[in-house]
């Protein structure tokens, strides 16, 4: 063979291992893989005690045939994961903690052809799930908020098992058969990292506009001004409510309510006692009360404050209490019975309500809400202790982990 006879057969050899006709050997899985290559093992990051993370490495299991093995792109830290890094409230410790996390699909088994829409399904589709479902018919994908998920399990907060990846704070997971998987590659990295948070707060709304009381033109007050009151802003905001007033503590967040849709602000550290604070609210509506009500906090003091700033025959949802924070004190004859205020609980949401959070976002990013500005902080997953920490002090807006 000459000299460039050989060179040929080099090339020809080097082009034919880039079309990816080289037989892998690399397993024996039913499903199929990704075109790179998977590594063997994948990084955690374990709670193994309160207020630290452990990076731990274990094996990446066969993927069976209902399974799905997702490469973590990024993942939200929330409220919940920092309640249970500081206090394992749910007595979860060693767990791997994340439910905010999309990722690409690296390896999927043979009879995952669909995710929970019906919208088709494969390799290098980026996804988004938490939830497993157990046998429930009441929950299906198209209930109108029949029943929420709350009694579904949740990837990120699942006691740990053999395989260890069943949380987003790591560089895989598995996603098992009985899972909700959604695409969501027509979504950016940072719209996909707020999927989960934006959804509570659809379904918020939703249970909210069953009072039949929130409307176009209805005075909305949020309280609270959290990444779960700013997303609750940016939805009121592209329902074409206008006149939103946003009380917090903490000017620089006021601030950035504005951007997300707050037509007003008031400062709760500027006014001295109740009667104060619930005429700044007025005021900051032209001398009305709100119509409606969003309690986004967590406190019960704010809980117990918020009836004062609503008007007679209003409603007010609240859904800031996610784990026990403690008894609210009310006057049910002035608070609730005499003004005859509409509340109602929002509690996690409905498949729907992920489904419908896929339309917010994308509208939200059509009419300029700047929602990539909400992921103030990203660590890496090495750093997630750090990443917790900073969310705890309430440093920035939204932390993100990301590998």
């Amino acid at each position: 063979m000459t000299d460039q006879a050989k060179i040929e057969a080099i090339v020809k050899e080097v082009l034919a291992g880039m079309k990816g006709t080289h037989t892998c050997t690399c397993g024996k899985s039913a499903g199929k893989a990704a075109g790179g290559a998977i590594p063997k093992t994948s990084r955690v990051a374990m709670l193994t005690a309160k207020e630290h993370f452990e990076i731990q490495e274990y094996p990446i299991p066969e993927i069976g045939d209902d399974d799905i093995l997702v490469k973590m792109e990024g993942c939200g830290v929330c409220g919940t994961d920092a309640h249970e890094f500081k206090r394992d409230p749910f007595e979860l410790i060693p767990v791997v903690l994340g439910h905010e996390g999309p990722g690409e699909i690296v390896k999927i088994g043979k009879n995952v052809t669909k995710d929970s829409a019906g919208k088709p399904l494969g390799i290098g589709d980026k996804v988004v799930t938490c939830m497993i479902f157990k046998d429930n018919p009441d929950i299906t994908m198209f209930d109108l908020n029949k029943q929420n998920v709350g009694g579904a399990d949740v990837y990120g907060l699942l006691p740990d098992d053999d395989n260890h990846l069943n949380g987003w704070y790591a560089d895989y997971i598995v996603v098992s058969k009985g899972s909700t998987v959604f695409n969501v590659s027509n979504l950016d990295l940072d719209s996909r990292i707020l999927i989960e948070p934006a959804a509570v707060l659809i379904h918020a709304v939703e249970r909210a506009k069953t009072t039949d009381i929130l409307r176009f033109n209805s005075r909305v007050v949020v309280q609270g001004c959290g990444p779960i009151g700013l997303l609750c802003i940016a939805i009121l905001k592209t329902m074409g409510i206008l006149n939103i007033t946003a009380v917090d503590g903490n000017e620089k967040r006021l601030e950035f309510a504005k951007k997300m849709g707050a037509t007003a602000t008031v400062n709760f550290m500027n006014h001295k006692g109740i009667e104060a604070l619930a005429g700044a609210v007025k005021d900051s509506f032209g001398g009305y009360f709100a119509d409606f009500a969003f309690q986004c906090t967590g406190s019960p003091v704010a809980h117990a404050n918020i009836y004062k700033f609503i008007r007679n025959g209003g409603g007010l949802c609240e859904l800031g209490f996610f784990i026990n924070g403690g008894d609210a004190t009310i006057n049910p004859h002035f608070d609730l019975c005499a003004k005859e205020i509409t509340l109602v609980g929002s509690w996690v949401y409905t498949l729907r309500d992920y489904a419908t959070t896929f339309d917010f976002l994308a509208r939200a990013k059509e009419i300029g809400l700047p929602l990539d500005q909400l992921i103030t902080h990203k660590f890496h997953l090495a750093d997630a202790n750090e990443a917790l920490q900073t969310n705890l002090r309430q440093d920035g807006l939204k932390i993100a982990i990301i590998p």
